[in-house]
């Protein structure tokens, strides 16, 4: 078997309705236009409906696609338990939804394959025209994104997209030091990866919203900002605000 080059680990939670169609679209994308040795996990995390059943049947049927069974819901749990049992040499994660256009995965794996690199991360603040969602979503990222840039004096743009990479040997650094196991993995994994003088690359992508979204945007801004207060306190001993 060919070594895996390339992980995209794809976290679910009760997503039955979309699963089966945009894990194929996934996959067909992928052998068209990857132009590396992959792997699709389906990093399945405590779901109550026929997720886990659709995700098994994918898994039978297509030979690149693998299932992680978690019993307890997480999508930063999920990611990261995947990314640390992987053997691939470059670590990737998207939300099932498929929000982030596909043809931008290539241009976010390049980077890090020629060693210019060591993480990736989609951006929908670098080209807003391209980004179609609500504008109270609009606002709450955009007011995010701008606290996270003066708490912790970060050059990334966008910390909550849900389309990024990076290689293994960050990951065996970073993945240790990471806490949170929900929607505030994302902002602590580059406020640490920055800190520690790991090079991101900020990738532009067109994005859509998804009228499904699972995503509790008060609810997860709340832990959020519980999270910088946590992380603030965390970083102040890898150098000076």
């Amino acid at each position: 078997m060919t070594p895996c080059r390339v992980e995209i680990v794809v976290p679910v939670h009760n997503e039955s309705a979309c699963l089966a169609r945009n894990i194929l679209r996934l996959t067909g994308f992928l052998a068209e236009r990857c132009g590396h040795p992959w792997r699709v996990v389906i990093a399945e995390n405590g779901s109550t409906d026929g997720t886990p059943e659709i995700a098994a049947e994918l898994a039978r049927s297509h030979p690149q696609v693998t299932v992680l069974q978690l019993d307890r819901p997480g999508r930063g749990r999920a990611v990261k338990l995947a990314w640390s049992r992987s053997p691939a040499g470059i670590l990737s994660y998207m939300d099932v939804d498929l929000s982030s256009d596909l043809t931008a995965f290539p241009a976010l794996i390049e980077p890090l394959a020629s060693g210019r690199y060591e993480i990736a991360v989609g951006s929908r603040l670098l080209r807003p025209s391209t980004t179609r969602r609500s504008r109270h979503r609009e606002f709450i990222s955009r007011s995010y994104n701008l606290l996270v840039r003066k708490v912790f004096h970060t050059r990334f743009s966008d910390a909550q997209c849900g389309f990024k990479a990076l290689t293994a040997t960050a990951a065996r650094t970073l993945l240790p030091l990471l806490e949170d196991n929900d929607w505030f993995m994302d902002t602590e994994l580059l406020v640490l990866a920055e800190r520690l003088g790991f090079p991101i690359f900020d990738l532009p992508v067109a994005w859509e919203e998804d009228p499904d979204s699972r995503v509790k945007l008060w609810r997860t801004a709340w832990d959020d900002l519980r999270g910088m207060r946590r992380l603030r306190a965390k970083v102040k001993g890898l150098g000076r605000f």
